[in-house]
């Protein structure tokens, strides 16, 4: 019986992928095998050495110590593009704010009083002041193609807009679902240069903090929308309210709210509602209750951030599964030990992902207590598992 720990509501839709009859699942649980997280932050989380896997309901891992498991050898798995579709309606959502002014035409509209005869005139005299723009032939710059920054691309593309995109690691899968007609920038400064708006896919850390400042904003065209809908801190906000204040940002829409940035005239902040919907909460929390339980029953990895994806079909038996470091020798040593204990390779994978490797082993017996504990001795080798074992 796999024991889950819940660390948040994570959808009935992903725990229902879980079995009853193999899995217990619970928000108080000691000794788990995995756990299932949302927003809660891990960080100064004390883990049972029981723990083998952590799955996110989501994309983003900033609330994980994600350096932290990969040195003890267990995989992070998340939810690449479970949201996608919700955070690229809001984008799309917020571009259409932006151009048409709704937040201070809501506001407006919202402070009339009077007899309907007088809001009546009060709003044909006021609606002059909301005059917007039109986004065909606008253009869009995506900065991050991933599953999100495609499906904003594309969307864009078929409401008539412009689109220029920049992503220096795009994946061949990404390259072959973007439009024909997405142009390519050759940096993100090239990127502001040419972009009427101007929105964000991409993980918060060295490289994007502050991405975007006041030597940026400069680049920018006159009147240029910035939508933030990924992390906090991509954008400085300090440097973008006075690009607002002196007229050269038409509005800034992101979903985090501040008091800098809540009650600015020409800022609209949502509650990071993103990847708010029921649809994308149930898509993440499928996606990773299905990789988690692939990882505990099989070994095999997909979407895990900090391990390298691996798949060896089980065909019976006992299957060994190895994290260790990406070092000289070690299949060698692993096999030694194997062949030393009287065990026969049936199957084998190794795959490594910058520092890190994982191998599967199906042998034709089930390995000895003393095989384990001596795999577990080899320097650099982080984790060891055996599945459809005594021994786990």
């Amino acid at each position: 019986m796999y024991k889950i720990l819940t660390l948040n509501n994570i959808s009935v839709a992903g725990l229902e992928r879980l079995p009853r009859d193999a899995y217990e699942i619970a928000s108080e649980i000691t000794h788990p095998d995995a756990i299932l997280v949302r927003s809660s932050k891990m960080h100064d989380m004390e883990l049972s050495e029981s723990v083998k896997a952590i799955g996110r309901a989501g994309a983003g891992v900033n609330n994980i110590p994600v350096d932290k498991m990969t040195e003890l050898g267990i995989p992070v798995f998340n939810a690449p593009g479970a949201n996608a579709n919700a955070v690229k309606e809001l984008v799309l959502a917020g571009m259409l704010m932006a151009a048409r002014n709704i937040g201070q035409a809501w506001s407006f509209a919202r402070s009339l009083e009077g007899d309907d005869a007088v809001i009546g005139k009060s709003v044909e005299a006021g609606k002059k002041n909301f005059v917007g723009f039109e986004l065909p032939g606008r253009t869009l710059g995506v900065i991050g193609l991933g599953a999100i920054g495609v499906k904003v691309a594309n969307a864009a593309r078929s409401l008539g807009m412009n689109v220029v995109g920049y992503d220096p690691t795009i994946t061949v899968k990404s390259a072959w679902a973007l439009e024909a007609g997405v142009e390519q920038a050759m940096s993100v400064d090239d990127l502001l240069s040419r972009s009427d708006f101007v929105t964000f896919h991409v993980p918060l850390n060295e490289a994007t903090s502050n991405m975007i400042n006041a030597e940026r904003i400069r680049l920018m065209p006159d009147n240029a929308v910035l939508l933030n809908f990924a992390r906090n801190g991509i954008i400085d906000d300090e440097a973008a309210v006075e690009a607002l204040d002196s007229g050269k940002l038409y509005a800034y829409i992101c979903d985090f709210p501040s008091n800098l940035l809540k009650d600015h005239p020409k800022c609209l902040t949502l509650p990071h509602l993103g990847a708010s919907t029921r649809e994308a909460e149930e898509n993440s929390a499928i996606m990773v209750a299905d990789q988690v339980r692939c990882y505990l029953e099989d070994g095999n990895i997909s979407n895990s951030v900090n391990l390298p994806e691996i798949n060896l079909p089980r065909n019976g038996g006992h299957r060994m599964a190895i994290v260790n470091r990406n070092v000289p020798n070690m299949l060698g040593q692993i096999s030694t030990l194997l062949a030393d204990d009287g065990r026969n390779i049936v199957d084998m994978l190794n795959k490594s992902h910058d520092e890190i490797a994982v191998t599967l082993v199906d042998v034709d017996d089930e390995p000895s207590a003393g095989l384990i504990d001596a795999m577990v001795s080899i320097e650099g080798v982080l984790s060891v598992r055996c599945l459809g074992c005594t021994k786990k």
